[in-house]
């Protein structure tokens, strides 16, 4: 019928059909003409050559890097990289408008190594003092900025939950020097935690003190909480515990390109969230001793670096160590005014000798309770990216629990040991192995 009707209509209107066609045939190809030429203007916009040169440009999904000195970091030794940065300045001439003026900043040496032509024929453009800390970092001073501590954020509704921590890692030990709130004298209130797996057995020893938190923040990394302390000497992390029952003397030595750079997470009311792992995996060794009984440290050791406010707060997490490449997987979860807890990504990365082999946010965190204790047995960990396409599988061997929450009240927390199955491409290399892990969670009531 319709086409009975198109047909009637051409043969007793032959000319305005002929007009209507020739016009709808020049929008349609001028559309698909604009449409192209906005996708190769797109294209060349991102070309490394048209903007100063070099093969790969790394810009943030929501803005500046912040962390890109320690991205730099991790580059391999003989890439050239060079950080840069975008501004609107203003020329304000007398009796004249003022005139917007993008500019660029840079660090001339670095950027004449990547063919930059607008520095090549500056001689005057020459690094200053403070570039050095770009142009040739030492690893140690990456670590120690990694590490540093944070003021607690004038956020009255929040400042009562504010927590950060140092946490190191062994096969069969937790250590945590954690630094809270202000008390009512002003100092920041501080403790040190060690649990101990001993055949199965899980035992914890703790000290409380309280700290200056001018001498806090100059100092950390290093810190002296009670009888305790943690010092970074060169890329060595020296732990020494004098607790009540407990005492040890051990070391855990980063590695240059196994570090997670700092990432942060902001949310409505001041609400901030932080993490980094100075060290994804490293040598690990030393002693703990308890009640005379001395446990020797072995193997690989790992250390990361979290604060935030922590009220309502619950995370997902977990960590393995296989042949020299480390994998570890997050998801926090904010309280409910601060943001949708929907809409914050987790993450899966994996590190090998050399430096990140991939990651990915694309990824999903399934746990099964045992419905005896309404704790998980079982986590899988599913991950796809371009750079990461992983499953990890875990079982739970058994719990560390923290009734009523970590740091702050609600459900319980959970440290878990367990046996991973990892399967799966990361980097575009096949993954299959076995190998003990460990997990954070929060259940319980």
């Amino acid at each position: 019928m319709i086409f009975r009707l198109a047909l009637r209509s051409l043969l007793m209107h032959p000319i305005r059909a002929l007009v209507l066609g020739v016009g709808f045939g020049l929008g349609v190809g001028v559309m698909a003409t604009l449409l192209g030429v906005g996708e190769v203007v797109l294209e060349q916009a991102k070309e490394p050559a048209l903007i100063g040169g070099g093969d790969v440009i790394a810009t943030g999904v929501a803005g500046a890097v912040t962390s890109a000195r320690f991205v730099l970091a991790s580059i391999a030794a003989g890439a050239a990289a060079s950080p840069r940065k975008r501004a609107d300045l203003f020329l304000l001439r007398p009796g004249k408008d003022p005139l917007l003026i993008q500019a660029r900043g840079g660090i001339p040496s670095l950027e004449r190594a990547l063919g930059d032509p607008e520095t090549s024929d500056q001689p005057a453009w020459q690094d200053e003092a403070g570039d050095a800390a770009w142009t040739s970092p030492k690893h140690e001073d990456v670590l120690r900025a990694m590490d540093r501590f944070h003021p607690v954020p004038d956020v009255p509704a929040r400042a009562s939950s504010w927590a950060e921590w140092l946490y190191f890692k062994g096969p069969n030990f937790y250590c945590t020097f954690l630094v809270g709130p202000k008390s009512a004298s002003g100092a920041r209130i501080a403790g040190v935690r060690l649990q101990l797996d001993r055949g199965g057995r899980i035992t914890s020893f703790g000290e409380t003190a309280e700290l200056d938190e001018a001498a806090l923040l100059a100092s950390a990394p290093d810190l002296t909480i009670g009888n305790s302390r943690v010092r970074l000497e060169g890329m060595r992390y020296h732990i020494t515990l004098n607790l009540p029952e407990a005492s040890g003397d051990f070391f855990i030595d980063a590695v240059p390109g196994r570090h997670l750079a700092p990432l942060v997470i902001r949310g409505a009311g001041g609400w901030v969230s932080g993490y980094t792992v100075p060290v994804m995996s490293g040598p690990l060794g030393g002693w703990i001793q308890v009640r005379g009984d001395r446990l020797a440290l072995d193997g690989t050791g790992y250390h990361d670096h979290n604060w935030g406010f922590w009220q309502g707060v619950s995370w997902r997490w977990g960590q393995v160590q296989h042949e020299g490449r480390s994998y570890v997987y997050g998801r926090v979860s904010p309280p409910a005014d601060a943001a949708d807890p929907e809409r914050i990504p987790g993450m899966l990365i994996a590190l090998g000798p050399d430096g990140p082999l991939g990651y990915s946010t694309r990824v999903t965190i399934r746990e099964t309770d045992d419905p005896a204790t309404g704790r998980p047995h079982r986590i899988v960990v599913s991950s796809q990216g371009g750079s990461l396409d992983l499953t990890m599988d875990i079982t739970v061997l058994d719990a560390i629990v923290t009734p009523g929450g970590a740091l702050a009240k609600g459900p319980d927390f959970l440290q878990l040991r367990g046996t991973y199955h990892v399967s799966g491409k990361a980097g575009g290399q096949a993954v299959d192995f076995t190998a003990p892990g460990a997990a954070e969670t929060f259940g319980g009531r």
